[in-house]
């Protein structure tokens, strides 16, 4: 089970909340507010909240975690590390009363997706990290991945790791390939296809589909998609809209072809090799779930160093090996091919994981969705998902 299929399992994907949706532009924090008394030096401890499942743990000790222990061992840091992150929304909601109240939020560290980092970085909600303390971070990063519109130069997020929403479809069933979003379109795939139900999941790749740069795309380029997309509604060729449920429909064979997450991709063709995961021609999202320090953290030096250990190559790779999710320190895979091990060797030529140059060039970071936008989009699109 995916770490995204077990989210879904425990009700993850709650609707946005009332402070997440409008994004709450009076609680707005000046950079000179950010910062605590840092006890780093004094308090070798760290606290770091992240999701279930993203993490390497010991084959025989599943409450033992590798690289966390490595960094313990290494520094003499000790992170009380919580798998408390089951919803962007709703963990935006948990925090957000502290961050908008200038008060402590009792977490050094957290990890959430890159569109949801965007509020946080404009509402001035997270601190800028200081690069000469994360040599790894500056040397090692994907160039792909370094400056986001939201975060240019990513002076406030830190990918954790990354992935690709593209297509998945069964090669053998459909008979045919698939290179082209508009493929999802053709008549042998009515009632057969499913889109993916989040905003901020979905649209990137259908306006790429349309031939729209997505680093600067527009309300009309974004009208003008969802206007397709309700006409393949109405004629019942898209199935519905789901969650990751899709991995479901996609192996029982009641969907052919479905907007996809590159991770989940890999799991699936553990079990049934004839499972295709697509980047189109016109190109596919490449999208990140970003490390972040929020205001008043007390141990901001010590979480600093922490991000910069996932930084390492080495770590980096061990990591990769068991997330599977597209690594952003693509020196890891030199690492990973030069394993004795004949599987984690495997790993350094997936292309899920550390995308070759063909596929790099058709990868994009979208610019995000606007305060002032998403509530008229969110609007839009919550009617034709059903949401």
């Amino acid at each position: 089970m995916s770490r995204r299929s077990l989210l879904r399992a425990l009700g993850g994907g709650a609707a946005v909340g009332t402070l997440a949706g409008c994004g709450v532009p009076a609680a707005y924090i000046a950079p000179d507010e950010r910062s605590a008394g840092d006890r780093s030096a004094k308090d070798r401890t760290l606290a770091f909240a992240n999701w279930p499942l993203y993490i390497d743990t010991d084959d025989k000790d599943a409450t033992k975690r590798p690289s966390l222990l490595a960094f313990e061992k290494r520094t003499g840091i000790d992170v009380r590390y919580t798998e408390e992150i089951n919803d962007n929304d709703e963990f935006f909601g948990k925090i957000s009363p502290s961050l908008m109240n200038h008060q402590e939020t009792g977490r050094d560290l957290i990890v959430i997706s890159d569109w949801m980092c965007a509020r946080f970085v404009r509402l001035g909600w997270v601190q800028e990290m200081d690069r000469a303390r994360q040599p790894n971070v500056t040397k090692y990063l994907d160039p792909l991945l370094r400056s986001p519109h939201f975060d240019p130069g990513r002076k406030f997020t830190v990918p954790w790791q990354s992935g690709i929403t593209g297509i998945a479809y069964n090669k053998r069933k459909l008979g045919r390939e698939i290179k082209h979003v508009s493929d999802l379109w053709a008549d042998d795939l009515k009632g057969r296809v499913t889109l993916l139900s989040g905003l901020d999941e979905a649209f990137a790749l259908l306006l790429q589909g349309d031939g729209v740069d997505v680093t600067k795309w527009t309300a009309d380029d974004f009208h003008r998609m969802c206007d397709k997309v309700e006409k393949l509604v109405g004629s019942h060729h898209i199935r519905r809209f789901t969650g990751n449920d899709y991995i479901k429909d996609l192996s029982s064979g009641d969907v052919l072809a479905c907007q996809a997450y590159s991770g989940d991709v890999i799991q699936l063709q553990a079990d049934d090799p004839d499972i295709e995961f697509v980047v189109p021609e016109e190109g596919a999202e490449l999208w990140a779930e970003s490390l972040m320090i929020p205001n008043l953290a007390r141990h901001k030096r010590n979480a600093e160093r922490l991000i910069d250990h996932y930084y390492d190559p080495e770590v980096a790779a061990e990591l990769a090996a068991w997330v599977n999710y597209v690594c952003p320190v693509p020196a890891a895979r030199d690492v990973l091919a030069s394993s004795k091990d004949k599987d984690l060797a495997a790993l350094a030529e997936d292309p899920l994981i550390f995308p070759d140059d063909a596929m790099r060039k058709r990868l994009a970071i979208a610019r995000d969705i606007t305060p002032k936008e998403r509530t008229e989009f969110a609007k839009r699109w919550n009617a034709l998902a059903g949401l």
